[in-house]
């Protein structure tokens, strides 16, 4: 599975899951405060923003530190040079 992600950015798919945790989340807290709490709708949607944006941000910087991992794993083992091919004279 390790193989599938060389070289490819994992901060874009970390941003759409992200985004559409903090969609879910915020309208569930929305709702929540809403009808629980009687909060005013301006703060309601803020909370909701403020989770759709912050949940996207975190995905994409989770994405980001991920794909330098798979990036530095890749490099690592390129450089190491193989001991199973002896030189022939």
């Amino acid at each position: 599975m390790k193989k599938q992600f060389e070289g490819r950015s994992l901060a874009h798919p970390g941003c759409l899951i992200g985004i559409t945790a903090g969609l879910i989340v915020g309208i569930i807290l929305a709702g929540v405060l809403a009808s629980a709490f009687n909060v005013a709708l301006n703060v309601v949607l803020l909370v909701w923003l403020g989770m759709t944006l912050g949940l996207g941000l975190l995905g994409w910087i989770i994405g980001e530190r991920l794909s330098m991992k798979f990036f530095r794993s890749r490099e690592q083992t390129e450089e190491t040079p193989s001991t199973d091919s002896s030189p022939s004279a």
